[in-house]
């Protein structure tokens, strides 16, 4: 019987800040697949997981389908907008929610997590855009250069700087969207442009770091799914409402199916797959007009 085995892995989930979210659910299904995992949060969103955690709010969340408990390994704080520590502005370094962090930048992750052990697998669930509620007539340079950055560059340099410390023969796995490729109206400030972006460079990282290390590098589109931060869109309800009723399959998709999606590329199972990007949306991808209308064939 073939299985997913991770055993004997270690495996860093970038941009996990609670229990409900894709980037936990990738962290879980890693977990149950063997790996040893680890996770690194938003330094101002940080101090409130890592209460959670001690006081145990996640203690049903983090039960493996063993009956055991998903154990992380280290918790780490990034902030993916910052490659290193000098490109970090005073005010912000100083700041009551960054300063007790130590190096948050992504080379400083890096660093660190190097130095914890040997790392098999990259799991980049990070997103931001400041204008996302503005559509792109309306986008500044700004709000649409700081989407790109946390969305879609922070994925390059983290290819860069974990590519030379991982294990040969690595895995790193991403989150997209569909609004790379369709128009998605209220998905604005730039993300679509950032999620396209993210998804072209995907396959230019598969190619340079495969020659380079061995590494695949993957991505995965997710349906609309109701979590926190996608939330942040304002409509998120309607969007998973309205893929149900026009998938090919009508029900919503889960975090666990994402997750196990995941488990499934980093894992040996996949070794023939990279620079893809791969649709976990109950179908949606593949359709051409709403069957939810008068005249359409359901």
């Amino acid at each position: 019987m073939l299985s997913i085995d991770l055993t004997g892995k270690h495996a860093l989930v970038a941009g996990v800040a609670d229990d409900v979210g894709l980037g936990f659910a990738i962290a879980k299904a890693l977990a149950e697949a063997g790996a040893t995992v680890s996770i690194a949060g938003w330094p101002p969103a940080l101090g409130i997981f890592k209460t959670l955690l001690a006081r145990g709010k996640f203690d049903e969340s983090m039960q493996l389908a063993s009956g055991g408990k998903f154990e992380l390994a280290h918790v780490y704080a990034l902030d993916a907008e910052f490659d290193k520590m000098e490109d970090v502005p005073a005010e912000l370094r100083d700041s009551r929610r960054y300063r007790d962090n130590g190096d948050f930048t992504i080379s400083g992750l890096a660093a660190q997590v190097a130095a914890a052990g040997p790392i098999d697998i990259v799991v980049h669930s990070l997103a931001n855009g400041s204008e996302v509620k503005k559509p792109m007539l309306e986008t500044s340079r700004k709000g649409y250069l700081s989407a790109v950055s946390a969305s879609a560059y922070s994925m390059v340099s983290m290819v860069q700087h974990f590519g030379p410390v991982m294990r040969p023969n690595g895995a790193f796995v991403s989150l997209t969207y569909m609004a790379s490729e369709r128009v998605i109206p209220g998905y604005g400030g730039g993300m679509s442009s950032a999620k396209a972006a993210l998804e072209s460079d995907t396959r230019t990282l598969a190619f340079e770091a495969g020659r380079k290390w061995g590494h695949r590098v993957n991505v995965i589109s997710a349906g609309a799914y109701a979590s926190r931060a996608a939330s942040a869109i304002g409509f998120i309800d309607q969007m998973v409402d309205y893929a149900k009723r026009n998938a090919p399959l009508t029900e919503a998709i889960t975090a666990r199916e994402v997750g196990t999606t995941a488990a499934f590329l980093c894992s040996p199972l996949a070794s023939g797959i990279t620079g893809a990007t791969v649709f976990v949306d109950k179908g949606m991808n593949a359709m051409g007009i709403a069957v939810d209308r008068e005249g359409a064939n359901a």
